[in-house]
């Protein structure tokens, strides 16, 4: 597949290390894409729920792709999210091409974009509730692994896939009226501050949409995430959108995988000469 040339790319909530995270189908949109700058708007490693135990090589390979595209000129952002937070520590920190921060506002083509992960709004990533945040992160992992499963049994029976998470996210009108809230609080902040774009993560929602007040209007971009939507914003010839991963899109590209092989080769450091070297010294002893 012939990489699309983008201006900008939004991506968020890959959360890396998580049975949630669709790392092959990252993989291949990364491989598609060739971004001049490239946003990643937090929660890409999971270190709440990080573990060595699951770390597969899939998701080691997104962090390859994320360098290769820094090689080839990409330039690229690393904004802090609840899940990877313990980087915050380190923020504004710059090497090349690479920045880690906590939020940026950037000019496109005249307009003035507020990119953060948004976090900063919810109550439950704060204090007591964030480890009432942590144990249903485990939970909703849980439901995941359970979802797969039941989508591999539909698949083989030839329906549609589903989503037990989405649905359950859309059928609570608490859930539902959260987001709505987290949208008009990000925009009317970003009204206040006379910005014509923001862009939020965290809610696993994409979304655009203009949101209007009485003291002015501003486009709300929300890049979604890679557990259940397979989302990013992209930017090109002037305008924002949302992708919306498609497998059969990608299905003749067929992006490979790299496996591992357990046993690893046997090292040998020595070259010749030094072995001829090593065996003269022997002979004279």
């Amino acid at each position: 597949m012939e990489r699309r040339s983008l201006d900008v790319v939004v991506m968020s909530d890959l959360h890396l290390g998580t049975y949630g995270c669709h790392a092959t189908e990252i993989v291949n949109y990364l491989k598609s894409i060739q971004p001049q700058i490239l946003v990643l708007n937090g929660d890409v490693i999971d270190i709440w729920q990080f573990s060595k135990r699951y770390f597969p090589v899939p998701h080691t390979q997104v962090i390859k792709e994320i360098m290769n595209l820094l090689s080839m000129g990409t330039r690229v952002i690393y904004i802090t999210g609840n899940h990877d937070e313990i980087l915050r520590r380190y923020s504004d920190m710059q090497m090349g091409n690479f920045q880690l921060t906590d939020k940026v506002v950037m000019e496109i083509n005249g307009k003035m974009t507020w990119i953060f992960h948004g976090d900063v709004f919810d109550a439950t990533t704060k204090g007591s509730a964030k480890l009432l945040a942590k144990l249903g992160g485990h939970g909703y992992d849980l439901l995941i692994v359970l979802n797969r499963f039941i989508n591999w049994f539909l698949k083989t029976m030839g329906r549609e896939k589903m989503s037990f998470s989405k649905k359950v996210k859309n059928s609570v009108k608490k859930a539902v009226a959260w987001i709505g809230d987290f949208e008009q609080t990000a925009a009317e902040l970003a009204i206040e501050k006379k910005y014509d774009y923001v862009i939020c993560g965290h809610i696993h929602q994409p979304q655009k949409r203009e949101v209007v007040t009485k003291d002015g209007s501003v486009m709300y971009l929300n890049s979604g995430d890679w557990v259940e939507n397979l989302t990013a914003l992209e930017y090109a010839q002037n305008e924002w959108n949302i992708f919306h991963y498609d497998e059969k899109e990608f299905a003749a590209m067929k992006a490979p995988v790299i496996t591992m092989e357990k046993k690893l080769p046997q090292l040998n450091v020595v070259t010749d000469e030094v072995a001829l070297f090593i065996h003269s010294l022997a002979a004279q002893s």
